[in-house]
Order: structure tokens, then C-alpha cells, then sequence
């Protein structure tokens, strides 16, 4: 029987490098897509015959769909799993002060490539993904978002992180009951607390006091529970230290709000 496949982006570091040598552990094949070339390759060479880096950009629609080809063509006509985890903080910060206008003096455009790489490209991977899961020979497979801690609360620090990690969290719910219903694909998300990683600023690392760090062993239980229950969707996982907390989305304020969000669903589906 061939072993099951991942394909994880981000996965030449941080969560993502965790992720895939934890699969690996476990008997499974992985694809690392990262932009990160050198630490990819080296780091496919050091893992062994079972991981196979790809380089992607991920904001890129070509290179996602070229990564998600070789990720299904690689592993034998078979993608069981999907990490959509390749994120980055903001490329521009939102409270800069001083002139930002251009020489018309109208306002420079804001970078937004933080929200190309942490919430477009998901949307775009979860889209692709579908494509595959269709073709394995049992049609479905799973999908782990990763969010963050910021997606559940404010972080103006990071203003568009922030706000693509929410939208993340909003993502997931949507989706995860009707791709189960309809492709028997699980999508689920995790909003891990401060995780050390690359990601994090060097500045940062020495004054974070240690004991307020989640473990990586953390965020790899999460995603061990959502591969092993193949009925959880549109579930969200809250990480802080050691604790997995399935969080459920606000309560409906009034039972008119209930009706438009979950009774009203079958007059919308008559229109699309």
C-alpha cells in the first residue's frame, strides 16, 4: 500500500519544518514548498527519499498550481493532505508617520502582500486542492489552515496579519461543512500563541519571557487531532502553551440573527 502524501508550504521552517518531520515520523510522504531554495534542498536531502522540496511562491497562482501537480504526480496520483501554512508578518506598517505621498501627493499605494501570502493564497490552495482530492482514488483528503492567536484577537501591531489570520478563522468555518457534505474533504485551522520561529523578530526572541512561549509540541497534537478524526470541520483551534481549545464562534445575538445565518441558508442556495 503506498503511504499517504502532504504537501506543506512554509515548510522548509518553523511550523512547517516541525509538520514535516513529524509526518515523516509517521510514515507519511511530504512535499515541502517554500521560496526558501537553499534550506529546501538541503533540508530534502538530509529527510530522506520520502520529502521532496518544490519551490513555490505561493502568492503566485502558476507556482501553486505547478506545486500541487508535483505534490499528486510525485506521491503516486495520491494528495492526502494539504498544510496551507506559508505566512508572513506585514510588509508595510499601517501607522508609519511622516509623507507618504507620491509626486501627484496623492497617497502610496500600501503593500499588500502580506494579504496575497497569508489569505489569497490560501483561498487559492483550498480551491486547487479540491481539484486534486477529486482524482485520489478514494475522492477527499484534509486541510489544516493555519491561523494564529491574532485571528481570534486584535493585534494592531500587525494590522493586515491580523486581519488575514481573522479571515482565516472565517474561511475555515465557511467552508468546512459543505466541502465535507460535498467532497469529503475536512478543513480545520489552528491559531497557535507565539510559537518561536523565523518568523519571529530576532529582537523580539531575546525579550519574550520563555515561559509565555507555546511549545511546538502544541501546534503538532492539534494537527495530529484534526488528521485523526475525519469529523471535525470547520473546527478552530485555539493554542496557548500546552492547551488545544476548540473555540466555537460567537453566539448569535438574537434569534433573528440565527434564522439569517443558518435557517435562511436554504433560500440562498436556491439562488446560488
Amino acid at each position: 500500500m503506498s503511504k499517504p502524501v502532504a504537501l506543506i508550504t512554509g515548510g522548509a521552517s518553523g511550523i512547517g519544518l516541525a509538520l514535516t518531520q513529524h509526518l515523516l515520523g509517521q510514515g507519511w510522504k511530504v512535499v515541502i514548498a517554500d521560496i526558501n531554495d537553499r534550506a529546501g534542498i538541503e533540508l530534502a536531502k538530509e529527510l530522506g527519499p520520502d520529502a521532496l522540496f518544490h519551490h513555490a511562491n505561493v502568492s503566485i497562482y502558476k507556482d501553486q498550481t505547478a506545486m500541487f501537480r508535483k505534490a499528486f504526480n510525485w506521491g503516486g496520483n495520491r494528495l492526502d493532505f494539504f498544510a496551507a501554512n506559508a505566512g508572513i508578518d506585514d510588509r508595510q506598517d499601517m501607522h508609519m508617520r511622516g509623507d507618504t505621498t507620491d509626486e501627484n501627493g496623492d497617497p502610496k499605494q500600501l503593500d499588500l502582500t502580506t494579504m496575497d501570502v497569508n489569505l489569497t493564497a490560501v483561498i487559492q490552495g483550498c480551491w486547487i486542492y479540491k481539484h486534486y482530492a477529486r482524482r485520489n482514488a478514494e475522492p477527499g483528503g484534509k486541510i489544516v489552515i493555519t491561523s494564529s492567536v491574532g485571528g481570534l484577537y486584535a493585534s494592531p501591531v500587525n494590522p493586515q496579519y491580523c486581519t488575514s489570520k481573522y479571515a482565516l478563522v472565517g474561511l475555515t468555518r465557511c467552508i468546512g461543512p459543505p466541502f465535507l457534505e460535498n467532497e469529503n474533504i475536512i478543513v480545520n485551522a489552528i491559531c497557535p500563541a507565539l510559537i518561536m520561529t523565523a518568523l519571529c523578530p530576532p529582537e523580539i526572541r531575546d525579550m519574550f519571557p520563555k515561559e509565555q512561549l507555546t511549545p511546538m509540541s502544541t501546534a503538532l497534537s492539534a494537527y495530529d487531532r484534526f488528521l485523526d478524526d475525519g469529523r471535525l470541520t470547520g473546527k478552530v483551534a485555539e493554542l496557548s502553551i500546552e492547551k488545544v481549545i476548540m473555540r466555537e464562534q460567537v453566539e448569535f445575538a438574537t434569534e433573528n440573527q440565527k434564522w439569517q445565518m443558518v435557517d435562511a441558508l436554504k433560500i440562498w442556495r436556491q439562488t446560488y
